[in-house]
């Protein structure tokens, strides 16, 4: 009789805490990793740090570049009273 495997908790490196990869940061913005390369290559997009082929987004500084596009809200215009010539 075989006993069932115990599946392991997966173990997330401590190195990599804060950090995000391409691929993932990409999916939490519904954006493609084309655009997050070409948003690099313009220095548009929060800045990143390569390791070999890898490239990864420290967290805290993704959620300042987000933090930094967000618009101010526009305020309603006031109805006029609508002014004649006299």
């Amino acid at each position: 009789m075989t006993q069932p495997m115990s599946a392991e908790p997966a173990i997330e490196p401590r190195l990599l805490r804060g950090w995000i990869s391409r691929y993932d940061l990409a999916q939490e913005l519904g954006l493609t990793v084309d655009t997050l390369g070409r948003w690099e290559r313009r220095r548009k997009g929060p800045a990143c740090v390569r390791a070999g082929r890898k490239i990864f987004y420290r967290m805290s500084v993704v959620q300042d570049w987000l933090q930094s596009q967000e618009m101010p809200r526009v305020a309603e215009a006031k109805p006029s009273k609508a002014r004649g010539r006299k």
